[in-house]
């Protein structure tokens, strides 16, 4: 072999010898890049599957909780509509129950018609209560009044009670009509819910200012004025006539 054809040789096999190694280098880089990748991605990957699967179940969760809540809310929802469909209905039912008996209560438009109703009566007892001004409200001191009459109810035979409400001058006398008709509407509504009397044993009537019984002068006057006087009747002979039980106007509410 001439020295050129050596030398060619062995070039060739110095070149392949590069090439195999570059090769070789190039595989085995690869490779470990390729694993490196792998081993740092695997956590991240872990990671988001595990974070996915915690999303699904929370979103199963929360899609849960809702429907629970708008089942409660729905529920809570149709019994509180239930509740006030009742309580409408019993409104009504007392309203209803008012007005009958409102209806039942024997009213006159004058004394004298009272007086007309009442010539086989005589009285057994009588008391008065007081209201503020423009007021047809009870109050307790009144209610004890009105206590202190019924109290007589259960031993008396064949009574009446007659209602008779008024006001003082202060005011439009349409207004006093409708006012004192209202003082005694609350003294009636008392006494027979409370009481259970029956609505035909009312005589009432609204006076007005038309028989006061002190001058409207006064502050004490007016006050003693604005006034609802009840009386009990009887109609049985066999029933004697009691002490008065007649008490003082109350004063200014």
């Amino acid at each position: 072999m001439s020295p050129t054809s050596y030398t060619d040789t062995k070039m060739k096999s110095a070149c392949t010898a590069v090439l195999a190694s570059a090769l070789a280098l190039t595989f085995t880089v690869g490779c470990s890049t390729k694993n490196y990748v792998k081993s740092q991605t695997a956590p991240i990957i872990q990671q988001t599957n595990d974070l996915d699967t915690k999303t699904a179940a929370d979103h199963r969760n929360i899609v849960d909780t809702d429907e629970r809540a708008k089942t409660g809310i729905a529920g809570a929802q149709s019994a509180a509509n239930t509740a006030d469909q009742h309580a409408l209905a019993a409104g009504q039912s007392a309203d209803a129950a008012n007005h009958s008996a409102q209806e039942a209560y024997n009213r006159v438009d004058s004394l004298t018609g009272v007086v007309a109703n009442l010539d086989n009566y005589k009285q057994l007892s009588d008391v008065s209560v007081t209201f503020g001004f423009d007021k047809y409200v009870l109050t307790a001191s009144d209610k004890k009044e009105l206590d202190d009459l019924a109290a007589n109810l259960t031993s008396t035979r064949g009574y009446i009670l007659e209602v008779t409400g008024g006001t003082d001058s202060v005011g439009d006398a349409a207004c006093n009509y409708q006012l004192s008709q209202r003082r005694a509407d609350a003294v009636v509504n008392y006494l027979s819910s409370k009481y259970n009397i029956p609505p035909h044993k009312f005589y009432l009537i609204g006076i007005g200012k038309d028989q006061q019984v002190a001058s409207d002068s006064t502050a004490a006057g007016r006050a003693k004025n604005r006034r609802v006087d009840i009386k009990l009747m009887t109609n049985m002979s066999g029933d004697k006539p009691t002490t008065a039980s007649s008490s003082g106007p109350n004063g200014q509410m």
